[in-house]
């Protein structure tokens, strides 16, 4: 009986401490960037002051099981506040790698400690062979549930606001139960302690729980400069918007991705020049854009049959058709009958795809991580042409050709190498700074493209900013002031991911 409680408190902490891992590392990515560092770096910290404190646990020679459970309620009030401590440090401090990082020292450190004291409290009861095997069989099983919870209902469901207090929640069950169910073998003198231990870190993690997303609505908007008005923690993504006297912006992972102040200085120069070189577009597909303005745009042109918009996160999609500031914004375009909102991977969709397209415009956060790099790919813009008629057109975001002059010149380049006569544009978009796009056409030469976009007058389109003489301004660079002699670039593929290095490597202390 008694070890099998001791196994399934093992089971238990298994799930959090894996769980664990994952909520840090979720934090990093959001507020420190490059997603595929933070997580190889979390995960491999975490694991080596594991083994630490695996090593630190010989030094523990007395009262296994009372400083066991001591463990598990330190790492209950630790696990649980992560997102909390985290959030205030932001909104202090701004700078959070020193909390998330010494969280991950810490509690990796408190799990190390877990597994061998569970070991030597169990010796008495089977023989080593089956004790150790039994006692690590229990802490995988639990890391699997811990992953499959954290994937399916954590993040998505309850997000980093309150999966932290479930998962502390979990270290407080399993100290309480061998507190209570194995009270017989704990010293007479350590009941009073791990009675107050016990009343304590309950009443922290009530606390905790009901003024946690108070809290974290705080640092929330001390890290904006105006009042958050929504925000959502989506299986993919934190989504944040923020409102001042009329005017809003919208964040994605803590970078902007429009303002209602000059969005149509982003958004016209996205659809038009590629919707007016198309002759007679009927169907055009949409590569992200979840906050409809390029489909508003889109739908100015009455040859427009259908529209396809392609976006991983319903949650996107759904606050670009439901939220009274997006939708005053986009004006129902997101409702709109022609439309098809497809809430799938862009690059799968495309390789599965028969539909051909007139025009194609990838509108998609920066590629500031591997995934995204993805769908800023030779490989994708090779599926992107091969789904376009003879005289398609692609248009592509493609961050600053300042700030990130490399990463720029890197998707011009791919898009080159891709088969695309390319012309890259640019426009000073007010709250953005200096933004850029690149232009990819099937059948147009790259001097004749340039030539046709400067001679574009949008005279039956109702347009508020762009008309041929904004034309002229976003197709001339000037000298390459900002690119260095020699500084090539590689092209983007799958297996050489350049592009996100490019970027994360740009001027953007000048932004």
């Amino acid at each position: 009986m008694k070890s099998n409680v001791l196994k399934l408190a093992l089971f238990a902490t298994g799930l959090s401490g894996i769980v664990g891992e994952y909520i840090l590392s979720t934090l990093a990515t959001y507020f420190l960037g490059d997603s595929v560092f933070q997580w190889t770096m979390i995960v491999s910290i975490m694991l080596f002051a594991m083994g630490l404190g695996s090593r630190l646990s010989q030094y523990i020679k007395t009262e296994l099981l009372v400083k066991f459970i001591y463990i598990e309620f330190t790492l209950s009030i630790l696990t649980a506040f992560v997102s909390v401590l985290t959030y205030l440090t932001s909104a202090y401090y701004g700078y959070t790698g020193f909390v998330i990082y010494g969280l991950s020292i810490i509690i990796g450190l408190l799990i190390g400690m877990e597994i061998p004291l569970v070991v030597r409290l169990n010796d008495e009861f089977e023989d080593l062979r089956i004790n150790v095997s039994s006692v690590m069989e229990k802490d995988y099983f639990g890391s699997l549930l811990g992953g499959i919870f954290f994937a399916f209902v954590g993040l998505p469901y309850l997000g980093l606001t309150y999966t932290p207090f479930i998962l502390g929640s979990v270290n407080f069950l399993v100290a309480t139960g061998l507190f209570i169910m194995l009270r017989g073998n704990l010293p007479a003198s350590s009941g009073k302690q791990l009675n107050l231990a016990l009343v304590g870190t309950f009443l922290l993690l009530l606390g905790g729980t009901v003024f946690a997303e108070r809290i974290i609505s705080y640092g929330e908007t001390a890290r904006y400069k105006d009042k958050v008005v929504y925000e959502e923690q989506s299986k993919y993504q934190k989504i944040v918007i923020t409102k001042s006297k009329e005017d809003f912006w919208l964040f994605i992972n803590g970078n902007q991705q429009l303002s209602s102040i000059d969005e149509i200085m982003y958004h016209e120069p996205l659809v038009h020049p590629v919707m007016q070189l198309s002759d007679h577009p009927q169907h055009v597909l949409v590569m992200g854009g979840g906050d409809g303005g390029a489909v508003r745009e889109i739908l100015k042109y009455q040859s427009v049959e259908s529209i396809t918009l392609v976006d991983l996160d319903p949650a996107m999609t759904e606050l670009g058709q439901k939220h009274d500031l997006l939708v005053a914004m986009n004006q129902n375009a997101m409702n709109h009958p022609k439309l098809t909102i497809h809430n799938v991977d862009g690059f799968n969709f495309l390789d599965d795809n028969q539909q051909y397209y007139d025009v194609i415009i990838v509108d998609l956060p920066d590629p500031k991580s591997v995934e995204l790099g993805r769908l800023y790919s030779y490989e994708f813009y090779k599926l992107c042409y091969r789904q376009l008629r003879p005289n398609g057109l692609l248009i592509t975001q493609a961050g600053s050709p300042y700030y990130a002059a490399r990463a720029f010149n890197c998707i011009d380049a791919t898009m080159e190498a891709a088969g695309f006569s390319t012309a890259p544009i640019h426009n000073q978009v007010v709250t953005l700074g200096e933004w850029g796009w690149v232009i990819g056409a099937k059948s147009s030469s790259k001097e004749n493209l340039k030539k046709q976009l400067q001679q574009l007058e949008f005279k039956e389109i109702a347009t508020k900013w762009i008309n041929q003489e904004a034309m002229t301004l976003i197709t001339s660079f000037g000298k390459k002031v900002f690119i260095e002699d020699g500084m090539e670039v590689e092209i983007n593929k799958i297996h050489n991911p350049v592009l996100y290095r490019y970027y994360l490597n740009g001027k953007w202390d000048l932004y």
